[in-house]
């Protein structure tokens, strides 16, 4: 019983200890709601998908690989870069832009609204 009551403290600390600290998780939160709010295609293994879908699919994969992340560029690098199956970059398609890795859109809007919020931080005092 004690074997079981410590593993399942272990376990439980572990899964506290996973994912990106609270103080950032609006940065996970504003990146999601940012791919979900597109009108750009989002090129998945050849096949192009709608901001919601490739939300779908990058909830999936943070999900999956929550316990290795530990930042906001570990979420883009895990659960929106990539597949894991076929190693193919996932690509953003803007109408009348270049096509672009999803990675750097998304670093890309990261540090957008980081310095948004310094902005408006920097305002406050």
């Amino acid at each position: 019983m004690k074997k079981y009551f410590v593993t399942t403290v272990l376990l439980f600390v572990s899964m506290a200890n996973a994912d990106v600290p609270p103080e950032n998780r609006h940065e996970v939160e504003h990146l999601i709601e940012f791919v979900s709010n597109t009108p750009c295609q989002i090129e998945r293994n050849w096949t192009n998908h709608t901001g919601p879908e490739a939300v779908a699919h990058i909830e999936q994969k943070y999900d999956y690989f929550r316990d290795e992340i530990k930042t906001t560029e570990q979420f883009i690098e895990y659960s929106a870069t990539k597949s894991t199956m076929t190693g193919r970059d996932y690509l953003v398609k803007c109408t009348g832009q270049v096509t672009v890795n999803t990675k750097d859109w998304l670093v890309q809007e990261l540090h957008k609204y980081r310095a948004q919020r310094e902005s408006l931080q920097g305002m406050e005092k």
